[in-house]
């Protein structure tokens, strides 16, 4: 009898640590990576590549306009709110977000009516790029949310709802043979709104109390460490997402299609250690201020993941390419080990930043993240018109290098404590 009293300990603390929120985020990341890897097969066999390109391009807008809105407030939500009651958190982040929100959809009414018609999309794909950028950002918002709040586990339920109604809707487009990028991207926007409508409705469901109130110096305090990590936030979407600004420009739709089809993939090997460093910013301040934050181990079980990882995600998307998505995409093979590459350079770079938002040291954060960015950016202009597609690649490679070497030697400068 003794043994069966003794025998539940091991699952009780298997169950402790499927409880953990960093499974619960890594999870989620996996579960969107594996539907984004579906859902780019889909659209590779659907759309040839200058039209893969154009969804691409629209994706890459919203990203960008995304943080615009944000405002750099992603992480230093997080590290402000932490563990306070779910309904606060939901209000607190609503109050940040109403004026962004409010210019972004004035700038979008403004530029719709005075672009020229050279550079205007028209009305239907502005009005989408407009909804997909509140969407996207109230996403990335709950996101935040419910890291502080301590319920990863929700945020996992809703993602898995949006990954089941992308992939339906995805589906259908692929069966019915759609052609049209605006029906691509519309897919995107149902599938991210309904779930975060739900997400926001579930929190806010028990009546307002005095102490779910949001504290105003915290949304002063999440304000300023947000601004100060606002030119890191873009910069690092810039130089996440300028290559693909930046080769329809300098090379062509095409190119763009055959390289995004690669660098979907390839992102998908930095997702668990940006879910990572997320999920483990309020403990990780927390320990920095007690003086017991072990930098270097962390930094070093990050480099054995991406030494693990990096070689079997490289090996298997180039032998995977032509069986899976057709003839016309084998010159994109081209790309893929400095894609992998750079990938495995922008994961570390997420956790070193990351230790760094820790110590409060915003500044130079936002520092790294723009000499990523201006480095990766003029590699474009330089390689992509004499080498296309791998110029972008070898561009993203520098730019992510950069980033990484400039956060490991600014974070060994002495400073004193935040």
């Amino acid at each position: 009898m003794a043994d069966l009293r003794v025998a539940p300990a091991p699952a009780t603390g298997l169950a402790a640590r499927l409880r953990d929120p960093v499974v619960h985020l890594i999870a989620a990341q996996l579960l969107m990576g594996l539907v984004a890897l579906a859902a780019n097969v889909m659209m590779v066999r659907t759309l040839d590549p200058a039209h893969r390109g154009e969804v691409a391009l629209l994706l890459q807008v919203v990203y960008l306009a995304s943080q615009g809105l944000l405002l750099g407030t992603e992480r230093s939500f997080v590290a402000a709110y932490h563990e306070v009651p779910p309904a606060a958190a939901i209000r607190a982040y609503a109050r940040l977000l109403v004026v962004p929100c409010g210019v972004g959809v004035a700038v979008v009414a403004g530029y719709a009516a005075l672009a020229p018609p050279r550079l205007d999309p028209g009305p239907l794909v502005l009005a989408l790029i407009a909804a997909f950028a509140l969407v996207e950002a109230a996403g990335l918002a709950t996101r935040s949310i419910a890291i502080a709040v301590g319920r990863a586990q929700d945020f996992l339920t809703c993602r898995v709802v949006e990954t089941v109604l992308l992939l339906g809707g995805m589906t259908a487009l692929f069966l019915a043979g759609a052609t049209r990028p605006e029906a691509w991207l519309l897919a995107y926007l149902l599938a991210g709104a309904l779930p975060t409508a739900g997400f926001v409705a579930y929190w806010l469901r028990r009546p307002a109390q005095q102490a779910d109130r949001p504290v105003d110096d915290r949304n002063r305090l999440v304000r300023r460490q947000g601004l100060a990590l606002f030119p890191a936030a873009l910069s690092n979407m810039a130089m996440l997402r300028s290559d693909r600004l930046a080769l329809p420009a300098l090379a062509s739709t095409t190119a763009l299609g055959l390289y995004a089809a690669v660098a979907t993939m390839t992102e998908l090997l930095a997702w668990p250690l940006r879910a990572y460093a997320d999920s483990r910013l309020g403990r990780w301040r927390r320990a920095h201020r007690e003086g017991r934050l072990h930098t270097r181990r962390i930094l070093a079980g990050s480099l054995v993941f991406v030494l693990a990882a990096g070689p079997l995600v490289a090996g298997g998307l180039y032998l995977l390419i032509v069986p899976v998505f057709g003839d016309r995409y084998a010159p994109a093979r081209d790309v893929v080990l400095p894609l992998v590459a750079a990938a495995g350079l922008y994961a570390l770079s997420r956790v070193s930043l990351g230790l760094m938002v820790a110590k409060g040291h915003g500044a130079l954060v936002s520092a790294a993240e723009i000499a990523g960015f201006v480095v990766s950016f003029a590699a474009y202009l330089l390689l992509i018109p004499a080498y296309g597609m791998l110029g972008a690649a070898y561009g993203s490679l520098l730019g992510y290098g950069a980033c990484l070497v400039f956060a490991l030697l600014a974070d060994r400068l002495p400073r004193s404590a935040p």
